[in-house]
């Protein structure tokens, strides 16, 4: 930098004999024309020795590219939510599987019946043949009142009860019905409460049921 005004003035200077050539160095006295000549031809090479080497040591521009910080994006994985779904039970009816249990229960009047598991009293019906394999009762009208005690399994002899006598039939609808001694038992279907025994003697057919097998008459 320091040598910016001196080689603006020999420029300048250089030009300027230039453009006057010989002309301007008339009026010069001859023993200072050599001089002024020597200064022209060393003034134009140090010019472009100077402007050369000003440009050869600036400094070179430097491209700065704008460098992005950013963060790649992560591919997160969905949080997973471990919501149990809602399950819903259905609580309908459905019939009860497995043995059905007979046993004996002592009555208020007709001593010891036999009854289910439940104490509900079963009664047998004359009109079945004993050890026979199939039911008299099996229309509409009579299962309506009088309906079979069935089992999915092989029945079982609760307390006063005996086991040998208990058995099975098939019936039209290939339900099993539960036998003792032979003889269809049914339900009183007008009255399942337990201890009832108000089926008893009904059309001087059906009749409760003692635990020897036999039926109760009285």
């Amino acid at each position: 930098m320091k040598y910016t005004p001196l080689l603006g003035a020999m420029i300048l200077l250089a030009l300027l004999i230039t453009a006057c050539g010989p002309a301007a160095l008339t009026g010069v006295p001859t023993q200072v024309q050599p001089l002024a000549t020597e200064i022209v031809s060393t003034a134009v090479p140090l010019a472009t020795n100077l402007a050369a080497t000003n440009e050869s040591t600036a400094a070179p521009a430097t491209n700065i590219s704008p460098t992005t910080n950013a963060t790649p994006g992560t591919n997160a994985s969905p949080a997973v939510v471990n919501t149990p779904a809602a399950t819903e039970t259905s609580q309908a009816s459905v019939p009860v599987t497995g043995e059905t249990t007979i046993k004996a229960s002592l009555s208020d009047n007709y001593g010891p019946i036999l009854v289910d598991a439940d104490g509900v009293a079963v009664y047998i019906y004359t009109k079945d043949t004993q050890n026979g394999t199939t039911s008299a009762c099996t229309d509409e009208e009579c299962t309506k009142e009088w309906s079979p005690v069935t089992t999915q399994g092989e029945p079982v002899a609760g307390a006063g009860a005996i086991q040998k006598l208990l058995g099975t039939i098939t019936r039209e609808d290939g339900t099993m019905q539960v036998t003792y001694n032979g003889w269809p038992l049914y339900y009183f279907s007008g009255d399942k409460s337990a201890g009832s025994t108000t089926g008893q003697g009904h059309d001087n057919t059906w009749f409760l049921v003692a635990p020897s097998g036999k039926a109760i008459r009285q």
